[in-house]
């Protein structure tokens, strides 16, 4: 039985756990003996959204476990242009990797490209709505910084309207037992009504407020979101919210001093290059735990 990764929502707290687990012991295995758990598989790398980190991470992970890559990330390069569906699309790629990796702008087309092909299908992101690799390395980062998840106080701050790696990660960390959130954005995009309700659980406890240094104060961790301009249907709503927040050392006077910043990046400028050397940030070796848990995600999908 193939198996796909295109919701957190499919996830119980086991599943999460375990690849969490999981994830702890790839890290401790030697660099030379990654390199050869993946040796002869190729995996399919699907873009049809830019990308840095998920892209070169995914590439970065199966290279370093010995596999190969294929793939695209300019649609103008393929067959797309010129008319083809993304079933027809899938179809093609799953004759020559052992698994796929997909990050498209409509929401929906990772479980549609799961339903079609006969290989695992790992969800890099659908429009607006998941994020699910993203989530996993989220909780990997917080627990490898506080060797905990549950009974955590954290803001998710800025774009809470469209950002999929916060819904995602608002699902997940409601399934963990004491998790307190602070949601902290301009009125115009609040975290929907839908992640509220499918997160509700006897223990989910939330507060909506626009005043992010008093999150800051409060919280164990602050995780930021880019205002995304390619999300507004409207230009000037953009311009109306794009510098409603950003984090600088005066922002931070009064934080806990184990207070954590995390971002699934790219940043704009919500956060001053100036906390990149405080000990507050956690963005860059979020990235790095993000390489691990992709490891993770690949050698569970394809190597079992």
């Amino acid at each position: 039985m193939k198996k796909d990764l295109i919701s957190i929502d499919d996830l119980s707290i086991k599943n999460i756990n375990d690849y969490l687990n999981y994830a702890e012991k790839i890290e401790q295995i030697p660099l030379k003996d990654k390199a050869k758990m993946l040796a002869g598989k190729i995996l399919g790398v699907l873009f049809f959204e830019p990308s840095t980190r998920t892209r070169l991470s995914f590439e970065a992970a199966m290279l370093r476990l010995g596999g190969n890559v294929i793939g695209f990330s300019d649609v103008v390069s393929t067959s797309t242009a010129k008319g083809e569906s993304l079933a027809d699309t899938i179809k093609t790629v799953e004759q020559y990797c052992d698994a796929i990796v997909i990050r498209h702008p409509r929401e929906g087309a990772a479980r549609l490209s799961a339903e079609v092909s006969r290989l695992p299908v790992i969800n890099a992101g659908d429009g607006a709505n998941q994020h699910p690799t993203q989530t996993l390395l989220d909780l990997y980062t917080i627990s490898r910084f506080f060797g905990r998840i549950s009974g955590l106080k954290i803001a998710l701050a800025g774009d809470l309207k469209y950002s999929r790696t916060v819904h995602s990660l608002v699902h997940a960390l409601s399934k963990f037992d004491g998790i307190e959130f602070m949601f902290v954005s301009p009125d115009t995009l609040k975290m929907p009504e839908y992640v509220k309700t499918a997160s509700n659980t006897k223990s989910f406890k939330c507060v909506e407020t626009v005043d992010l240094k008093q999150a800051i104060i409060e919280c164990d961790i602050v995780y930021m979101t880019r205002i995304q301009r390619e999300r507004f249907p409207d230009p000037m709503e953009y311009e109306k919210v794009k510098d409603s927040y950003k984090i600088d050392h005066n922002i931070l006077k009064g934080a806990k001093s184990t207070l954590k910043i995390l971002h699934p990046l790219p940043r704009v400028n919500e956060i001053s290059p100036e906390i990149d050397s405080t000990p507050y940030a956690g963005y860059f070796p979020q990235v790095g735990y993000g390489l691990t848990m992709r490891q993770a995600l690949l050698l569970h999908h394809i190597g079992a």
